[in-house]
């Protein structure tokens, strides 16, 4: 495995995480929704892979070419848009890691996946948000 390779998947394990922290926060502190939160909980802690230090190794945010945000990601018009948001940026690097990590494990790969499609599914309660 490259250390780019290792930089792209570290950097999708933090958006991940990051993207599934932010709704289930809303989920529990918002809309005091025990049960969605905690399936989100468990998600964000299956949100990991064991190769910490090579991951944090290969980071390079410097070098970043992309780290400054668009006008999109600066503003958002309400509680839903947060979450579409969010959702959104987790299962995108949830893919990105589904493919880069058949470059590890399949097992690993496959995390990824189930990750994906539970986040495709709890994204359906958006529709019952006032």
């Amino acid at each position: 495995m490259t250390n780019k390779n290792l930089r792209l998947i570290d950097a999708n394990l933090n958006r991940l995480a990051e993207g599934i922290r932010v709704i289930e926060d809303i989920f529990r502190y918002v809309l005091d929704d025990k049960t969605t939160a905690t399936r989100l909980k468990s998600l964000r802690h299956k949100s990991r892979i064991d190769i910490y230090t090579e991951l944090i190794t290969s980071r390079d945010i410097k070098n970043d070419v992309l780290k400054t945000s668009t006008a999109s990601e600066q503003s958002r018009k309400d509680l839903t848009s947060i979450l579409i948001a969010n959702f959104k940026r987790a299962q995108e690097s949830s893919r990105v890691l589904e493919e880069f990590c058949k470059l590890l494990s399949t097992k690993d790969s496959e995390n990824f996946k189930y990750i994906r499609y539970e986040l495709y599914d709890i994204e359906k309660t958006i529709a019952t948000i006032k």
